[in-house]
């Protein structure tokens, strides 16, 4: 990977000393203000143009037997301005560009801590350095986030209350003042405030983490107009869920973290958007993740996959009886050629979960008959499995899946976020990297980077998706409210697994739960739209082939749709209410928008097109009826070119799609 840097000492009207323990960092554009306190204590204070948002915010971090921080004689060591192109592979985009100023406060003892402001942010991190390569632990780490207002805030809690370390990372956000948000709960990252202010009525700051590696991840716990950090202490013992052989903690150590030499820790980012639409496009946290450890990345192919646990294996009009069987996987393969999909999953059941045995499948299955079957349709086949159970036979079972021609693995139940959970993701991570498998992983806490780092590292789950309407009762959660709020909010930080695709779509009256032919809230033409909308490289077809094959246009069109592009748009937007994207990858453009229960009419400009260029460009919409059957949608084909104005009516819980192309 290829990364271009000009490094430059920074002026004084970025850097500069406006006391003997306090200094002033800026934006490359100015616009954002830290100012550090340092000495017995570290705090630091932001400013957008001027305004103060964040004052007196507390960072410090207990370690034993070295030394802690603060100490005595603080001093600024580095100081510098950077501006990067990083390549991208599989992201939103190929490469970006990113600019930042930053400086490193050095204490006498063992520790340092690093700031940077980017246009888009600010991030600090800490820093170990002359510890001899001597082990010790983290017993403390306080990141505490003080607001100068009672902003509004949109957290995702725990859905484990009793153990609320102990989740799936699978929630929709509690929308609140700060100071009236549960007290008795954790929330968990990326959280995200309203900081409108006269000048930028649109300001939003969220909070996430980057290149969380050897380490916990973060959990949240607000109280006044201030959010705290808190972590879960590292594992001490462990037992097993019998039904599939996953591990949980059933006691911790009285420390965060073990460490052992010299190490830099995760970065604390926050981002700043000045309007809704940048929201989903903020790249700090790759931007900030340690780089491609794999080298050539060539032999990892996104794509899309034909998927069978949302829709309950639930094939209609076959002579075989459906089910984790060879008729029923053939089938789905048959299903993935016919319309150009690269993979199908074998989700849950291919081997015995109770075992925890994956290097062993059922008797049902024989899987290199599979393979060889997949191979000749041009298909390839990923599968599932639980982190610790791929863990505990990790380099066996990437060997042998690897050598018969299985493209991946999906991942699933971690639920939980400590240390040791972490390490073996990336241990994970790395040798599947080493045998060319890429990985999709569920049961996740949200992306802190390692998509950068191990860009075989495809998708994320760490969201409120598609399964929860198979047991979600009416009017308990809101699926097109969330739908149009967590891309602003979710993927600032990582690509998402929402496993879209449902052709069975509801009304909000009409919708209901049912878990063998589960419905979506909402139309297929949102549905359809969660594929330009969402990132994801490695995304499900999640409904049954029977369903797509009573609608083989839209699948043909659905199918058609790219997972990676060479360039990403906002085109409008606003948290909570609609959201449209423009992707292009070559010379044709994939334009799409949602909305919320309300529905949304607006006029899109289609003047990111080619000047004096001509396109045909092929529209769904929600069809007159969709208020009554969510399933009703129209195509129509216009010619367009870069004057054209598109007027475009999404029905409640709607959406539509374009495709544009010369």
């Amino acid at each position: 990977m290829q990364r271009k840097i000009l490094t430059s000492f920074v002026l004084f009207s970025c850097f500069s000393f406006l006391q003997a323990s306090t200094i002033e960092l800026q934006s490359p554009d100015s616009h954002i203000k830290l100012t550090v306190t340092y000495g017995q204590f570290i705090r630091y204070n932001i400013s957008i143009d001027g305004e103060e948002i964040m004052k007196d915010s507390h960072a410090s971090m207990n370690l034993s037997p070295l030394s802690n921080i603060p100490l005595s004689n603080p001093k600024v060591k580095k100081y510098k301005t950077r501006n990067e192109t990083i390549d991208s592979p599989f992201y939103r985009v190929p490469s970006f560009d990113i600019s930042y100023n930053s400086c490193i406060i050095e204490h006498t003892g063992n520790m340092s801590i690093e700031f940077r402001v980017y246009n888009e942010g600010v991030s600090y991190r800490f820093l170990t350095h002359d510890t001899k390569k001597s082990e010790y632990y983290v017993t403390d780490e306080h990141c505490e986030y003080n607001f100068t207002h009672d902003y509004i805030s949109y957290i995702p809690y725990s859905t484990n209350p009793k153990n609320p370390m102990t989740m799936a990372f699978q929630s929709t956000y509690d929308t609140n003042k700060l100071s009236i948000q549960p007290q008795d709960n954790l929330g968990y990252l990326p959280l995200t405030l309203d900081c409108s202010t006269d000048a930028f009525p649109e300001l939003k700051l969220t909070i996430m983490e980057s290149d969380v590696e050897s380490y916990p991840c973060m959990f949240i716990k607000p109280y006044g107009t201030s959010v705290n950090g808190v972590f879960s202490n590292y594992p001490k013992s462990f037992d097993y869920y019998s039904w599939r052989y996953q591990k949980y903690v059933t006691e911790r150590e009285s420390y965060l973290s073990r460490c052992k030499g010299d190490r830099s820790f995760p970065w604390r980012v926050i981002s700043v958007s000045y309007s809704d639409i940048e929201m989903p496009m903020n790249n700090m946290v790759y931007a900030l993740a340690s780089d491609n450890r794999i080298g050539d990345t060539s032999w990892i192919r996104p794509g899309k996959v034909a998927w069978d646990w949302w829709n309950d294996w639930g094939l209609t009009n076959v002579d075989f009886e459906a089910g984790i069987n060879m008729p029923t996987y053939k089938h789905y393969i048959d299903f993935a050629s016919k319309y150009g999909l690269e993979y199908v999953i074998l989700d849950e059941g291919w081997y015995s979960p109770k075992s925890g045995d994956m290097l062993t499948t059922i008797e049902d299955i024989d899987l290199p008959e599979l393979v060889r079957y997949a191979s000749t349709k041009k298909v390839k086949l990923i599968l599932w499995t639980v982190f610790n159970v791929l863990d505990k036979d990790l380099d066996s079972a990437c060997k042998k899946y690897s050598d018969m021609g299985i493209a991946g693995f999906k991942v699933d139940f971690l639920d939980r976020n400590d240390q040791e959970s972490v390490e073996m993701v990336y241990r994970i991570a790395e040798c599947c990297a080493r045998y060319h498998l890429l990985l999709d992983l569920h049961g996740i806490y949200p992306p802190t980077g390692i998509n950068r780092t191990y860009p075989n590292v495809l998708n994320f789950e760490s969201v409120f998706g598609m399964e929860e309407v198979k047991w979600t009762e009416p009017n308990s959660k809101d699926m097109p409210l969330y739908d149009v709020t967590f891309p602003f909010i979710r993927l600032q930080c990582g690509p998402v697994d929402f496993t879209p695709g449902g052709m069975r779509n509801a009304t909000k009256k009409d919708y209901m739960p049912i878990y063998n032919n589960p419905m979506t809230m909402g139309t297929r033409c949102h549905q359809m739209a969660m594929y330009v909308v969402h990132d994801s490289p490695l995304t499900m077809l999640a409904d049954t082939p029977s369903a797509y094959e009573q609608d083989p246009t839209f699948t043909s069109y659905l199918s058609d749709i790219p997972v990676v592009y060479d360039e990403t748009r906002m085109l409008s937007g606003k948290l909570g209410k609609y959201i449209v994207k423009a992707r292009r990858k070559g010379e044709t453009w994939y334009v799409a928008g949602q909305t919320n229960w309300d529905g949304y009419e607006l006029d899109l400009p289609l003047d990111f097109l080619k000047p004096s260029a001509h396109y045909k460009a092929t529209i769904f919409l929600d069809g007159k009826n969709s208020h009554k059957n969510g399933s009703d949608y129209v195509i129509k084909t216009e010619s367009v070119d870069q004057s054209s104005v598109l007027h475009i009516k999404m029905a409640s819980g709607g959406g539509f799609y374009i495709k544009v192309e010369s």
